[in-house]
């Protein structure tokens, strides 16, 4: 059934016409093939041809690098492994030659991909296939025409097929095995002496494999091998520098295997390399065996001079020197160097050595004389010994890196000294960007030396040589503040921010980062604060403010904002000065930059929520504090309200933010009628109002939620909300106004004073809305008298406002039932002052009055009937007045006598007179 399987997946594979779904099938075939019961026998004909064809499908593949090694290796497993399955009991030479072919490349193959265990199995076969074909030829005696040049032949697979096993051993780490395989190998030499260039390179590179797994020993004999199996015959050899090269291996190997007990066997073989071939290296590692054997200086020297007799070897005495220096032979390297700058002294090269001996002595501590031999070379370099661009460098960054830690150390002066060895190399008017970056070094260092002036002469150099350098601003700057010039800083900060928004270019962003400019205006500010230039400080973080790019250093630069001006504004409020406006704006700007630079942290989605939240937390506290603080400016207060109302917006909207958010649109709303209020005449009194509306409209989406998440039964919220709205209205005269009043009226608990405020503000100009106004002032009323201790004045306050409202004005306004609605109002004030003792006089009064002119008016209208009722109403509060009773009684019942007599006679004549009572 297998069998079966195998030659429907192989037709499949050979006669795909694209590579899809090839690995599936490869994968098929393969797992099929390794399921066959072993051992088996195959007499199939189509089997034997489906393996060929196999074969040369992998072939044919491999050259168009359609499928992985482990596909190709697959496929040539299938094929070799039902090749073999196909074998007759006496298979003909070709088949087996076949085998010899398809077992040894298969196993190849699988060495390439390191599986071991099938490259083992695959060579074995080879092998032995090999060996029965060996033995086939044997038989056939040497009579047989060019049987030797076959014997060859397969004796030359059978050594590859040798070498592979060893290889697989070595990759195993089975040493012996491999062992076996080589020495098999170096016995067929003698009749395959063309192999022995193959076999010594075979053993060199099983000698670098071992090296690299660290197994020294096995190593070692592995390029002892290469070397010996190389002097078989120098006719077929690798060569002297192939020998050499596996010498040096092998000494090194000695050498760091245990140099004390294999120093001779090193030694050894780097002379033998050093003789089959000259390279700097032998010499170099000769030297290095000496050193680590502990051999004595003159025996060391020795070494030294036959390197320094070698053909130019530079890199290999700079090596040299440096090591003779970490294996503490001090003494030694500098001597060695002093002959090698005299070995090279004509040289270009010369230098190079001048700089590894400057280098090396101030390692050691040695500053006198490196200093000594810089000044040789400031010399040599001005005198026809110039140094090399590349050296020149190098020198100029290792005498900055002194400089450096001597200026990290505070000593100032020293730093000072190594930076002007390094400008002595500069030429008079030369101009380079290093160059600028010297001086401006310089200039620090004179700064600290209390040297102004020669810092001042450092930076206009530098300025010459790097005028858009941020850095070069910088030092300006720096300078400008010791020197206390407010508007040279605030140049300086200018052009660093200038300098910012020009992007930073590949070849300088070694030197610059991109967020630079930002950390010089954040260290500039910090200079300022510690020089107490308070304005030159701010103006830093402004400019840090507009141009970083860093979210965290920018709200930290506003923060520190804020806190300087608060901290402004206390001393102003504390010495009374009259800046403390001009700090509100400042402050205002600063929590508006704040907003902004909050809401592009928060578009970046998904990052940064927490940093938002607290950085948003906390400027909406300040706005909020400062917006307490601006009693005497309602703008400003409506603003830092609105503000503060914003950058919640931003935090976490737990109950304490929600409650927040509610109280800044309440306060804002209400700022905003006051500001009506004291600019009535404004152009822009529409648009504050609806500025009200407006916020009264999100704090009822606020309030929505908070009442959604908890118990808000006491908050005076809802009533306030609606008290505001109806006076936006009113003043816009909105037509919605009645809806607010029916809003109102729907409250829970409903107190007096709201209405007999809406009712205020009803006919507060330009709002007039009298009907709205008695509607509020009845319930208002009404409510007085259902409580059980019920306010007397205040419901004669009401009774007022109605009447007052009510009464008719003119002629025109005199109907009937608005005389009996007024009615109605003063019977109400009758029953109140009936139950006050001690109502207002004046008050009593003024209905008197009221009620009297109006029988007046009704009598000059000949309502004679309704006339005498208002007089005679008038009169009915005479008797409530307390010592201006005699004298209003004197004069109303003499007037009241003459109009009921002119009554009379009106009724009879029909003339009609005004007779009013003031």
């Amino acid at each position: 059934m297998e069998l079966v399987n195998v030659k429907g997946l192989s037709e499949t594979l050979l006669h795909k016409q694209c590579n899809e779904n090839v690995n599936e099938v490869i994968e098929k075939l393969f797992d099929e093939v390794l399921s066959l019961e072993q051992p088996i026998t195959i007499q199939d004909s189509e089997v034997e041809e489906n393996a060929i064809q196999l074969w040369n499908w992998a072939v044919t593949k491999n050259i168009g690098s359609n499928i992985n090694k482990q596909q190709k290796a697959k496929v040539r497993h299938v094929a070799c492994r039902l090749l073999y399955l196909c074998e007759s009991v006496n298979p003909s030479e070709n088949v087996i030659r076949k085998q010899i072919l398809m077992a040894s490349k298969t196993g190849r193959t699988w060495l390439d991909c390191k599986n071991f265990k099938f490259a083992d199995d695959f060579l074995s076969l080879a092998v032995n296939s090999l060996e029965t074909l060996y033995c086939r030829l044997t038989s056939h005696g040497d009579g047989v025409a060019d049987i030797n040049t076959v014997k060859e032949d397969v004796e030359k697979d059978l050594l590859r097929v040798l070498s592979y096993q060893a290889e697989s051993a070595v990759a195993q780490e089975k040493h012996q095995e491999a062992v076996s395989c080589i020495q098999r190998c170096k016995e067929m030499l003698l009749r395959l002496p063309r192999e022995t260039g193959y076999l010594s390179l075979i053993c060199y590179n099983f000698g670098v494999d071992t090296y690299n797994q660290h197994t020294h020993e096995e190593s070692s004999f592995w390029l002892s091998q290469s070397y010996d199996i190389g002097k078989m015959n120098p006719k077929y050899s690798p060569g002297p520098k192939m020998q050499a090269k596996v010498l040096r291996l092998l000494a090194t190997v000695y050498l760091e295997l245990d140099c004390q007990k294999y120093q001779d066997k090193a030694l050894h073989a780097v002379n033998l390399a050093n003789k089959e071939t000259f390279h700097p290296s032998g010499l170099f590692l000769k030297i290095r065996i000496l050193l680590r054997s502990g051999a004595s200086d003159e025996v060391v020297k020795t070494g030294l001079t036959e390197l320094l007799d070698s053909v130019d070897p530079l890199d290999v005495c700079l090596s040299t020197a440096k090591m003779l220096m970490a294996e503490d032979r001090e003494t030694l390297s500098f001597d060695f160097l002093k002959r090698m700058y005299q070995h090279f002294e004509s040289s270009p090269d010369s230098g190079t050595v001048l700089l590894l001996h400057i280098e090396l002595l101030l390692q050691k501590g040695k500053e006198l004389l490196g200093k000594q031999k810089i000044e040789d070379a400031i010399t040599g370099h001005y005198t026809g010994k110039q140094l090399s661009p590349h050296t020149l460098t190098s020198l100029h960054l290792l005498l900055w890196d002194r400089a450096s830690k001597n200026f990290e150390a505070k000593n100032y002066s020293e730093a000072l000294q190594w930076y002007n060895y390094s400008l002595s190399f500069y030429k008079a008017g030369q101009l380079d960007q290093n160059l600028a970056k010297l001086q401006r070094n310089r200039a620090s260092c004179f700064l600290n030396l209390q040297q102004l002036d020669k810092a001042k002469e450092a930076i206009l150099d530098a300025a010459k040589c790097d005028p858009n350098s941020i850095f070069t601003h910088f030092s300006v700057f720096k300078i400008a503040v010791l020197e206390k010039n407010v508007e040279k800083a605030a140049e300086a900060v200018r052009e660093i921010g200038v300098l910012a928004e020009v992007p930073v270019t590949s070849e300088d962003r070694l030197h610059v980062t991109e967020n630079a400019a930002a950390n010089l205006l954040s260290l500039a500010a910090q200079i300022a604060l510690e020089n107490d230039q308070l304005e030159t400080a701010m103006k830093a973080l402004e400019n840090l403010c507009e141009h970083s790019q860093d979210a965290e250093q920018v709200f930290t630069a506003l923060r520190c904002l804020v806190g300087l001006v608060l901290s402004t504004m206390k001393n102003d409020n504390e010495e009374k000065s009259c800046h403390s406006d001009a700090s509100f704006d400042v402050l205002l700007s600063y929590l508006k930059m704040a907003l902004k630079n909050v809401s592009q942290l928060k578009q970046v989605s998904g990052q940064e929520t927490e940093q938002c939240s607290e950085e948003a937390n906390w400027f909406r506290r300040i706005a909020w504090n400062t917006a307490l603080q601006c009693e005497s400016s309602p703008v400003r207060m409506r603003d830092f309200f609105v503000l503060s109302y914003q950058l919640s917006r931003f935090c976490v909207p737990d109950k304490g933010v929600l409650m927040g958010q509610k109280t800044c649109l309440l306060m804002a709303a209400a700022t905003c009628l006051e500001i009506y209020r004291m600019f009535p005449q404004s152009e822009q009194q529409t648009e504050v109002l609806s500025q009200a509306l407006e916020h009264i409209q999100i704090s009822w989406e606020v309030w929505r939620a908070l009442k959604a998440s908890g118990d808000c039964c006491k908050d005076p919220t809802e009533t306030l909300l609606l008290l505001y709205e109806f006076e936006a209205r009113a003043k816009l005269n909105d037509p919605k106004l009645e809806s607010v009043l029916e809003s109102v009226l729907e409250l829970e608990n409903i107190e007096t004073k709201v209405l007999e405020t809406i009712a205020a503000l009803a006919m507060e100009p330009p709002a007039h809305f009298p009907v709205l106004c008695k509607k509020a002032l009845r319930i208002a009323l009404s409510l007085h008298k259902q409580s059980p201790h019920a306010d007397l004045s205040r419901c004669s306050n009401c009774v007022h406002s109605l009447i007052q409202l009510s009464l008719p004005s003119g002629v025109c306004e005199v109907e009937s039932h608005v005389l009996e609605e007024v009615w109605g109002y003063y019977e109400e004030a009758l029953s109140i002052i009936a139950a006050s003792e001690d109502f207002p006089e004046l008050e009593i009064l003024w209905l008197l009055t009221r009620a009297w002119n109006t029988g007046i008016l009704l009598y000059s209208l000949a309502q004679y009937t309704e006339a005498e009722k208002w007089c005679g109403l008038g009169m009915s509060f005479l008797r409530h007045l307390g010592p201006l009773q005699e004298s209003y009684q004197t004069q109303m019942s003499g007037l009241y006598s003459e109009v009921l007599d002119r009554l009379d006679r009106a009724k009879k004549t029909f003339i009609i007179e005004d007779q009013q009572l003031f």
